[in-house]
């Protein structure tokens, strides 16, 4: 087969004067070293190792082959300055590294007619996005590299590693919900250590999973998930904040969008571990999970829904029958 046509890259305007983004980046390799993955970039890195590991051949940002083929399907992956900047003449797949609501863009399958696919992470974004895209909006999410994130050797004497990814109001939650679930793990004398969102190294994680029996995982609300499901690979069980209701993204939530229900666990089966909805049931889903945490299977949750493997098989999937369409 030809090969996929991919394309990603990070948003870098110029800042203060024209060509300036160049000498800025130099600055910041100098001053900060090498990039950290983000989310929406580990989603394009992540698709090219399960591309590679099924032998399937692409290109990646390879411009002035696409210009010479204006037939070909552009896979932008991330982010959606991509589709703006420049002027595609092929048939796009967008996504899933894409705008956070069509609000945004409520026209934009009439200003980009081209676009025939809208891909985002997971199904409750989908249902967000397909009353104003309809059909277009599929569901993708990127897969988990289970070569890397796999069961950690380790004296798990920890009981739990609470990861804490609350993004808003994060001081009225810490005592409203985080300093409670300490409390409640002190009374019934489980240890516990905490790893903070945005605050750490895959290194760092590892060495926590490393010691803890399972984890706690604190979040609103996720359209993946990619470090609750990288813990769930390494055979850890979580006890999962399920909070519902609200996407609450403060840019949006309640002035301008209000969209539920939400999930911060959109992959998941009862294999991964158990939920609970708030600090007036956290107690009662703790004791359950204690009783049941040797009997989970995390990693073969993941390893039958979410390896790079399946991933890119079903981001292929979706590349082929827009093909399909397109030769109608």
């Amino acid at each position: 087969m030809k090969p996929l046509n991919l394309f990603y890259a990070e948003p870098d305007p110029d800042r203060w004067i024209k060509f300036d983004r160049y000498p800025r980046r130099l600055i910041r390799r100098i001053l900060r070293g090498k990039q950290r993955p983000g989310g929406v970039m580990m989603v394009a890195l992540n698709l090219m190792k399960g591309l590679d590991k099924l032998g399937i051949p692409y290109r990646f940002n390879d411009y002035k082959y696409i210009n010479k083929h204006p037939e070909e399907i552009a896979g932008i992956i991330g982010k959606p300055q991509l589709l703006f900047d420049k002027e595609w003449i092929n048939p796009v797949i967008l996504g899933a590294g894409i705008f956070s609501h069509p609000s945004d863009h409520p026209n934009l399958l009439t200003t980009h007619p081209n676009v025939k696919r809208i891909l985002v992470p997971g199904d409750w974004m989908a249902d967000m996005f397909k009353p104003f895209y309809g059909d277009m909006v599929t569901a993708w999410p990127t897969g988990i590299d289970t070569d890397k994130w796999q069961p950690l050797a380790g004296t798990k004497s920890i009981d739990f590693l609470i990861y804490d990814k609350v993004r808003w109001e994060h001081e009225q939650y810490q005592d409203g919900l985080v300093e409670s679930i300490k409390e409640i793990l002190n009374q019934h004398k489980l240890s516990h250590q905490t790893i903070r969102y945005g605050q750490y190294t895959y290194t760092d994680l590892k060495k926590n999973l490393s010691q803890s029996k399972a984890a706690i995982f604190l979040c609103e609300h996720e359209t993946q998930g990619l470090a609750y499901q990288q813990i769930l690979a390494t055979n850890t069980p979580i006890l999962a904040w399920e909070h519902g209701g609200y996407w609450q993204d403060p840019h949006y939530y309640p002035h301008k969008v209000k969209f539920q229900p939400v999930s911060a666990v959109p992959y998941w089966d009862k294999r991964c571990g158990l939920k609970f909805k708030g600090t007036l049931d956290f107690e009662k889903q703790l004791l359950q999970f204690v009783k049941l945490r040797d009997g989970f299977e995390p990693r073969k949750y993941i390893m039958e829904n979410l390896t790079l493997r399946l991933c890119a098989q079903k981001y292929l999937d979706i590349y082929q029958q827009v093909q399909a369409e397109l030769n109608g």
